[in-house]
């Protein structure tokens, strides 16, 4: 299968530093040069369109602007980009949820992706009213999505949970098409909430072997209900003409940051309750001294940054390849983003999409798929998967 990219919408700011912000971290205003106004976002939602990407993800969170109100004004800036819009099922009803998705998608001409963000945060979650723990958040999520997905096959919903509860539910007018639902979680909650949902799974950038690993986990989940899911993962991105350019330019971007700030940094995310943010951060275990962790893949983003730290560095050629690397584990989507996000992705979009288009494992959306373009996913167990469901 021909792979998909995404670009990132970074509603926190923008700059040429590292700008992070959520998982117990705040936006580091000291390399936020760029505001996140309609009219700048507009110009990385048009570059993203114009270079050949599928959509752009926006983030959710207090740190960053809503990601609703936000995707919803950029729609008429685009002709054909998607927004994967990333939202908190624990803050809003289902049925309204489900409502919201149906209007960004008939006005929008079908151009909306979900994410679904259960939130690994739990001081975040309770400054927002929600006093759940962790578990019990995965547990609504999975009521919120049985709802949801009800709710948009036209059903009058009658439903009674631990955590949820609507009655005479419906939706007057019905998404066309259904708005995909992405998840990510790297816990055993996680996972089950995604084999049983979700259409792509996403991970962030943990080197193959651990990659290969997490989608088995899924996939077996997901065979056992009769499901086959998609795979995506979340990664940054710096590549140039250049290996030797590349990671002069992943240096620049630790260059100012003093080892106190990293400390801050770590410390704050040590207390994340996120399974995911803790493999992020053993990566790199706090240190400058090992952030290569797999070639041409690099960890200094985490050093600053809460969520996805690791980062594609190399020649555009070196980053291609990482990415057929990734693509032969049976990865098909890609949700990439790089510092200044404006200038990045023209890096990416005019250094390595052609080469990925010339290997046939890449086309611009709207273009016939080539004939070598489909991969077979084949799990470690070497058993082919199936084709993934509608569900």
């Amino acid at each position: 299968m021909a792979l998909t990219f995404h670009w990132f919408l970074p509603t926190q700011g923008d700059g040429r530093g590292v700008v992070g912000g959520g998982h117990g971290v705040d936006v580091d205003s000291a390399w936020r040069d760029r505001e996140p106004t309609v009219g700048y976002l507009a110009q990385i939602a048009r570059a993203a369109e114009q270079l050949g990407f599928e959509g752009v993800l926006t983030p959710t969170g207090a740190w960053c602007e809503d990601a609703w109100l936000t995707t919803a004004m950029l729609v008429e800036a685009t002709e054909r980009l998607k927004f994967l819009v990333a939202f908190r099922p624990g803050l809003l009803s289902p049925t309204l949820a489900a409502q919201m998705a149906s209007t960004f998608q008939r006005l929008s001409g079908g151009r909306l992706l979900l994410n679904v963000v259960t939130g690994g945060e739990g001081a975040e979650q309770r400054a927002h009213g929600d006093f759940l723990d962790k578990e019990a958040r995965y547990a609504r999520t999975d009521e919120f999505l049985q709802v949801v997905r009800r709710l948009w096959t036209g059903d009058t919903v009658d439903f009674s949970g631990r955590h949820l509860t609507v009655e005479g539910a419906r939706l007057h007018r019905l998404p066309d098409p259904r708005p995909p639902l992405y998840f990510g979680g790297s816990s055993e909650a996680a996972l089950r909430v995604a084999a049983e949902h979700v259409d792509t799974y996403l991970t962030w950038g943990e080197p193959p072997a651990a990659v290969a690993d997490k989608i088995d986990r899924v996939a077996a989940l997901a065979a056992k209900r009769g499901r086959a899911l998609e795979y995506g993962i979340r990664l940054h991105v710096i590549t140039r003409d250049t290996a030797r350019e590349a990671w002069a330019e992943a240096e620049r971007l630790l260059a100012n940051v003093d080892d106190a700030t990293i400390q801050t940094v770590q410390g704050g995310l040590s207390a994340s309750e996120s399974e995911g943010q803790r493999l992020m951060r053993e990566l790199h275990g706090g240190r400058r001294d090992r952030l290569e962790v797999y070639p041409n893949l690099w960890a200094g983003i985490g050093l600053v940054r809460g969520g996805a730290g690791t980062a594609l560095v190399g020649s555009h050629s070196e980053v291609a390849d990482l990415i057929e690397e990734y693509h032969r584990l049976g990865l098909t989507e890609f949700v990439l983003s790089g510092y200044p996000h404006l200038e990045e992705a023209y890096w990416f979009g005019e250094g390595v999409l052609p080469i990925l288009r010339e290997r046939g494992l890449w086309n611009p959306p709207g273009d016939l798929p080539t004939q070598s373009a489909a991969v077979p996913f084949v799990t470690s167990a070497g058993a082919p998967a199936a084709t993934p469901s509608a569900n």
